[in-house]
């Protein structure tokens, strides 16, 4: 059910309904499914490149169509493919997810920030 609802969250980014910020607060908390961590760390990209979508039509069509394919992947609960998630992997360890509003989640995002 998190990847179906993964999947949603990006195609509201896509279609301009939430921003990634919003997309990104409402992600599973807690999760550790590499396929989920990837489309997190798809997300993060997507915003990280606002100024390089405006100024290229075909970036912004690719990196349209790259997300489309990981909300339909995500959708029908399959993982996304190896290389997908392993390019992510290269550069993190894990995907900084929020863990939620309450103290407990403030508390453990404060401690995965210091990487402890």
């Amino acid at each position: 059910m998190e990847r179906e609802d993964v999947a949603q969250l990006i195609r509201s980014v896509l279609i301009g309904k939430f921003c990634v910020r919003e997309a990104i607060n409402q992600f599973p908390h807690n999760n550790e499914d590499e396929s989920i961590q990837a489309a997190y760390h798809a997300l993060v990209h997507f915003e990280a490149d606002e100024d390089l979508r405006r100024r290229d039509a075909l970036y912004k069509e690719e990196q349209d169509s790259y997300l489309m394919m990981i909300a339909e992947i995500l959708d029908k609960g399959e993982d996304l493919p190896f290389n997908i998630i392993n390019s992510y992997k290269e550069f993190y360890k894990s995907a900084n997810i929020p863990n939620g509003n309450d103290w407990k989640g403030k508390l453990k995002s404060f401690f995965k920030m210091l990487n402890v």
